[in-house]
């Protein structure tokens, strides 16, 4: 009888590679163009890109929101929309298409979303990532785009130029009065103390600078998650 070979156990399939899609996200209405470019899993939700986004950006999420696909709406539960609870694998996404983002509706910060290509996930990488960007993310309740552009101009304003001439002229006479041993009245450091103060303000009108080693800092501590939960 012949003897039976024992055959060798099948391997194992091995897991499928987590699939990464990229994406590039901009806001729509203002130039110079404020844009991130970031990657995510593609099991993420369209709540948890909410957050992702919230985070790249520097919004605070303590604002309504929406996402408009293929005329379908994923929102904020206040909205009456479709939930957002949905993984972006399940949407259908191709590359080069484009859907909508809406943050805090009164001041109505659309923003575009475009997918730009989707591959396997990089073993040594962390997800999600943001990969570039530039712009300033302007500040919370500015009155949206009109209103951000118009702080934004008030940096080239007069006033501007007339708070810059009261700081230097007065280090000019700082560096005179020394050299005589004179000293310094109290209105001129009033003065200088409110130039400061006028030019700290319209500084943060400027918006939040970007810091990708900053913003991948708190993707990595996910606040995100936080992020996607509005913020009251």
């Amino acid at each position: 009888m012949p003897k039976r070979t024992q055959s060798k156990p099948e391997p194992p399939d091995p897991s499928p590679a987590l699939e990464i899609l990229q994406f590039k996200i901009w806001l729509l209405g203002i130039s110079p163009m404020i844009w991130r470019r970031v990657q995510v899993p593609a099991s993420m939700t369209l709540r948890e890109l909410h957050g992702v986004i919230q985070v790249v950006m520097g919004w605070e999420g303590i604002h309504l929101f929406q996402f408009t696909l293929r005329a379908r709406r994923f929102s904020s539960l206040e909205l009456a929309a479709q939930s957002p609870d949905v993984p972006l694998s399940e949407l259908r996404l191709r590359s080069g298409m484009r859907f909508g983002y809406e943050y805090d509706l009164n001041g109505a910060w659309k923003h575009e979303v475009r997918l730009e290509s989707r591959h396997e996930a990089d073993p040594g990488r962390g997800y999600p990532i943001c990969l570039d960007g530039d712009g300033s993310c302007p500040p919370e309740d500015c009155g949206g785009v009109p209103g951000f552009q118009a702080r934004r101009e008030a940096w080239a304003a007069p006033e501007t130029s007339r708070d810059f001439a009261v700081l230097a002229n007065f280090v000019d006479q700082l560096a005179l009065k020394r050299s005589t041993g004179a000293s310094i009245g109290a209105e001129e450091v009033d003065q200088v103390r409110e130039a400061l103060e006028r030019l700290e303000v319209r500084q943060r009108w400027q918006g939040k600078p970007f810091s990708r080693k900053d913003v991948n800092g708190r993707l990595r501590n996910a606040e995100y998650l936080d992020l996607m939960h509005q913020q009251w």
